[in-house]
């Protein structure tokens, strides 16, 4: 049985330091100038879940893209730093070995799992009322990236740009998301898919400038039973800013199944250039 592309790049090797991994970067996975973000932090994820004193399921997950990392090898450690009886709070670092011999910080981050319990339980944020993803046509929202190869992504509303004419309407983006070819979903993927979501910069402004993601934080709401009824199908992203100001905007997203259950929702601060 061939090996999905999504598990292929989030391959790490155990050393013998207990949470220190090896593992490379993927072409398939590739953006402009470096890994697409989703899936670096999907391997920041994957590399507590995979570490053998893990409490519980993630429930919040912050990493913060700290320099461009290249192609090739990588170290990315999950240290849990302190343990309740029901939370776990851990610290995430990858590194690279630049071409003078140094070890550089790519990526720091920091994750909280949990033990859940049943309890009462309201979505107050329903699924939007939206055609369903079979009506709709799908796209490939940018050129020149590998990675959007790697999704069927198929747009209600606010897709990429066609005129770049300086001054767009709004920058609320919809669309019916999944990994290409399909696999179950997951925490990794899920975390992965939490940045699918183009600069919003682009949309608001219809002008296409420098723009990369500093920081991004994922809430999971759903637990592992959930996601795996979610199976290989669709995710409705919703995705809009809120201020740009001084370089930088916000983005907040919300990410549901097509049963309706909310699954993630994401913060992110970017920067961007005139």
């Amino acid at each position: 049985m061939s090996i999905h592309p999504f598990d292929q790049a989030l391959a790490l090797t155990p050393t013998d330091v207990p949470g220190v991994y090896h593992g490379s970067t993927s072409a398939a996975y590739w953006n402009m100038v470096g890994p697409f973000g989703g899936i670096t932090a999907a391997i920041a994820l994957k590399s507590v879940l995979q570490h053998p004193a893990l409490l519980g399921q993630p429930i919040a997950l912050t990493v913060n893209f700290a320099g461009a990392i290249v192609a090739g090898a990588f170290t990315v450690s999950a240290t849990p730093r302190r343990t309740n009886r029901s939370t776990q709070h851990w610290v995430i670092e990858l590194t690279q070995i630049d071409t003078a011999g140094q070890v550089e910080v790519m990526l720091t981050g920091t994750a909280v799992t949990a033990v859940r319990r049943s309890t009462w339980n309201s979505d107050d944020v329903p699924l939007p009322a939206v055609p369903r993803p079979a009506g709709l046509p799908e796209e490939k929202p940018m050129t020149g990236v590998e990675w959007i190869h790697r999704y069927d992504m198929r747009f209600v509303e606010g897709a990429f740009p066609t005129e770049w004419k300086g001054q767009g309407d709004a920058s609320l983006s919809q669309l019916w998301m999944r990994d290409a070819p399909g696999r179950c979903l997951d925490f990794c993927a899920l975390a992965s898919m939490a940045d699918i979501f183009f600069p919003r910069v682009y949309l608001r402004r219809a002008l296409r400038v420098p723009a990369g993601t500093v920081a991004l934080t994922v809430y999971f709401h759903a637990d592992a039973a959930q996601l795996t009824e979610s199976g290989s199908g669709y995710l409705l992203g919703q995705a809009r800013a809120q201020t740009f100001r001084n370089g930088f905007f916000d983005q907040n997203s919300q990410l549901w199944n097509e049963a309706g259950l909310l699954l993630a929702t994401t913060n992110q601060i970017v920067y961007y250039k005139e």
